[in-house]
């Protein structure tokens, strides 16, 4: 891949981000089918293409069905290259800048060629599933089907008839015969998704269709054979599951040949920015400008904790579309997190004294204000004048922001001139 997705032009006008892009998007999943040019060439219809233009005022949108447009101001912010990333990265194909995702991406094409058990884990929300369907899309199963089952949706019974298929008549119900999952997707992969959830009696039934290629459905004589790739998934640390003897060990080994692990978006906080531009792509209104996102903005996404990981930066994104509404910028009053569920053993988060009035949406919008301009003072190591100038803000309309804060008790010690 690498500089052959950048027409001849492109790759001279725009240097410095064409030589961002190269490195990342010679790792598997971005840009293997688009072509970035300059705006002032006319594209070849049919492909997927984004327009550059070097401009005073960044902006995204879609120009039509097979291009997007870029316009950017700098070429070395992660605003620019996050953007940038996000349009090469065709919807449902892993997003990745990180250099720890671009290495699990590099090594998932790899696995992706041979026929091994493949699993992965990590927290949920971090794209475990869009990572098993990029393996069966990059690999010689591509034109088999691709078969999700979450194995924590559905009680004992179901599961079993669900996976090795039943007869008709075989249990109360079932009034046909059903070929089961393991059936369907013959010939292609199975994704086997919260696995530890699955019951030890059923571990052992899977073990066996592992082992020997074939199922046997409920209420049959006969096994059938099958011709499936496992790919399995688990939010829970499996050798503690097997230890607690919650988890087949011999299922486990099985499984486990070659075991890709997901960190939680915030050990990968290099991913946010192309992360939250595609989730604008995704959800803008058709029609509509796609709103930039903000440096401001970008600073809170950055360092935010994200105990929901890629799904609630998913909520945040399509609120943040909501109340930008048709602004030309997503900026700090924009951003909204979701409230982290309580447990008895977490200690309530200290918010200034404004916020804490019935959560009304005037008073969400002031915290995240707030948050926004502690974040972008310890991006700037507490200098006024640079947090102000990257805020849009004038240097004594923050002294006053800061001042509110104090008086609502909360901290912002540290901010110097």
């Amino acid at each position: 891949m690498g500089s052959k997705h950048f027409s001849q032009h492109a790759g001279a006008a725009h240097g410095n981000l064409a030589n961002r892009l190269t490195a990342i998007l010679s790792v598997g999943a971005a840009g293997e089918d688009v072509l970035f040019a300059d705006r002032a060439e006319v594209p070849a219809s049919g492909q997927r293409t984004v327009l550059l233009a070097h401009a005073g005022k960044p902006a995204l949108g879609v120009a039509s069905p097979d291009a997007l447009h870029l316009n950017y101001c700098d070429a070395m912010s992660e605003a620019t290259l996050g953007a940038a990333v996000a349009c090469a990265t065709a919807p449902g194909q892993p997003i990745a800048v990180d250099p720890e995702s671009l290495s699990i991406v590099a090594l998932a094409e790899r696995l992706a060629s041979s026929e091994i058990p493949v699993l992965i884990t990590g927290p949920t929300g971090t794209g475990k599933e869009v990572l098993s369907r990029f393996i069966h899309e990059r690999s010689p199963r591509r034109k088999g089907p691709f078969i999700a089952l979450n194995c924590a949706a559905m009680p004992e019974t179901m599961l079993e008839a669900m996976l090795f298929g039943h007869e008709k008549g075989s249990f109360t119900g079932a009034n046909a015969a059903g070929e089961g999952f393991f059936r369907a997707a013959h010939g292609g992969t199975l994704l086997l998704d919260e696995i530890a959830e699955m019951p030890l009696a059923l571990q052992a039934k899977l073990l066996r269709a592992l082992q020997e290629g074939e199922v046997v459905p409920i209420g049959a004589t006969r096994p059938v054979k099958v011709d499936v790739r496992i790919i399995a998934c688990a939010n829970r640390d499996l050798p503690l599951e097997v230890e607690n003897g919650r988890f087949r060990a011999d299922l486990y080994y099985r499984l486990n040949v070659f075991p890709l692990a997901l960190s939680a978006l915030r050990a990968r906080a290099q991913d946010i920015p192309a992360l939250a531009f595609a989730m604008l792509l995704r959800h803008a209104p058709k029609g509509r400008p796609v709103p930039w996102l903000g440096d401001a903005a970008l600073a809170m996404l950055k360092l935010h904790g994200w105990p929901g990981n890629i799904r609630e930066l998913e909520n945040v994104m399509r609120r943040a579309l909501l109340l930008a509404q048709d602004a030309e910028k997503i900026g700090p009053e924009h951003i909204v997190f979701d409230q982290a569920p309580r447990t008895p053993a977490a200690e309530p988060t200290p918010v200034p004294a404004e916020a804490d009035n019935g959560g009304r949406l005037s008073n969400i919008v002031q915290l995240s204000e707030a948050r926004a301009i502690m974040a972008m003072l310890a991006a700037c190591g507490g200098h006024r004048a640079n947090a102000a100038r990257e805020l849009g803000i004038s240097e004594r309309t923050l002294r006053y922001r800061l001042a509110s804060f104090r008086d609502a008790g909360l901290a912002v010690g540290g901010a110097r001139s």
